[in-house]
């Protein structure tokens, strides 16, 4: 797990204390790296250190370009599509090397907005271009309100994925169950017995099981601490401990585990200007400070990065991840001898993995079953 990753995810969870979370740090980096295509002297330096994590020159755009190319292979048994857009104000004008490089590493598009006369309207053809790239799963881009005519450049990112776990678990099995957060919620929890990557790490009180998807390319963790440490493992955690935690072979194979892990969806939209200000990414979102000349000749206006909007959409189910879902009849435990017992029946953070090239793919918490009840997200 990135540096970036774990220090956005804490930004985060100190703006939604209580709450969900659910982003892409492999989403966004690639989208900001679009951006550092065009950044020059301190902005540059700041996006390299926060979050492309750069400490030595590196052909980053190359390297997205390579990593593009082995995440989204056609052959892959999952489907994950980004979508990035970088939309500007039609007065700029952008270098035709600039809008080249953005298509050759990153597949992404530059659209020319009349922000300045019609912001509304940009907002509505942005949110339609959106919709159009993720197969409907994605509708409300950008809420009302997020653009002015003071917009000048807005960078657009948004992922969905679509995987179907290795073993599935049995619809009939699906029961419901309490999930305890600060009061009592009722969920609808799956349960299995199977043989999967279990780790038991009693020194920080946490469990980790990994749930493949087919094809064993991507991978789901789960990190459940025992429930009265949870924040606690949240600030105990580091890239490095995680890496090291989550190896195969540092993962016991061989012994059952009654996994029970609730179904749920998430769809999380942030405006990402704050959290990355507060990770040290200040100058590219400050008008007068903002060296962005990479991407446009000087004008009567410099250009700046007005708005970084991002949004992920996850469903976790019996058949995996988006594979759709059905209501679940009356389930039963199971007790066997010289098993482990891994019951997520309070907070736990989750991410997917790219086990080939380690990339985490998502990245979350679920912590809040109401707030899907709320806002129709949760099963």
């Amino acid at each position: 797990m990135s540096t970036f990753a774990l220090g956005l995810y804490r930004t985060l969870s100190e703006n939604h204390a209580d709450g969900n979370i659910f982003f892409s740090p492999l989403s966004i980096s690639s989208a900001l790296a679009m951006v550092y295509l065009g950044a020059k002297g301190d902005t540059a330096e700041q996006m390299a250190k926060v979050t492309l994590c750069l400490d030595t020159a590196t052909d980053v755009h190359s390297e997205f370009q390579k990593l593009g190319s082995k995440i989204n292979k056609p052959s892959a048994s999952y489907q994950l599509k980004l979508v990035n857009c970088l939309c500007g104000e039609e007065t700029f004008n952008f270098f035709p090397e600039f809008i080249e490089a953005t298509q050759k590493f990153y597949h992404a598009e530059l659209k020319a907005m009349d922000f300045i006369r019609a912001a509304e309207e940009s907002r509505a053809q942005i949110n339609s271009w959106v919709e159009k790239k993720t197969d409907s799963k994605i509708k409300v881009m950008l809420k009302p309100g997020t653009l002015s005519s003071m917009t000048r450049l807005v960078l657009v990112n948004a992922v969905y994925f679509k995987a179907q776990w290795i073993s599935e678990f049995h619809e009939a099995d699906t029961m419901e169950h309490t999930f305890q957060v600060n009061e009592k919620r009722q969920v609808q929890m799956m349960v299995q017995v199977k043989k999967l990557p279990y780790n038991d790490i009693p020194q920080f009180k946490l469990q980790i099981l990994e749930l493949p998807y087919k094809g064993e390319e991507l991978s789901m963790f789960f990190l459940l601490p025992i429930p009265d440490n949870y924040r606690g493992e949240q600030r105990e955690l580091t890239p490095e401990r995680i890496h090291k935690w989550t190896k195969r072979q540092k993962m016991g194979t061989r012994t059952k585990v009654q996994v029970s892990i609730p179904k749920f969806k998430l769809q999380e939209d942030y405006q990402l200007n704050t959290p990355l200000a507060s990770l040290g990414m200040v100058d590219v979102f400050d008008q007068g400070r903002a060296d962005l000349s990479g991407m446009s000749a000087a004008m009567e206006e410099e250009v700046y990065l007005s708005t970084v909007a991002h949004k992920a959409f996850v469903d976790v189910n019996e058949r995996g991840t988006e594979a759709g879902a059905s209501t679940g009849a009356e389930g039963k435990m199971y007790g066997f001898s010289n098993m482990h017992y891994f019951t997520a029946d309070h907070p736990f953070i989750f991410f997917i993995r790219h086990n080939q090239t380690q990339s985490i793919l998502f990245l979350g918490r679920f912590s809040s079953p109401e707030e899907g009840d709320r806002e129709g997200r949760f099963l």
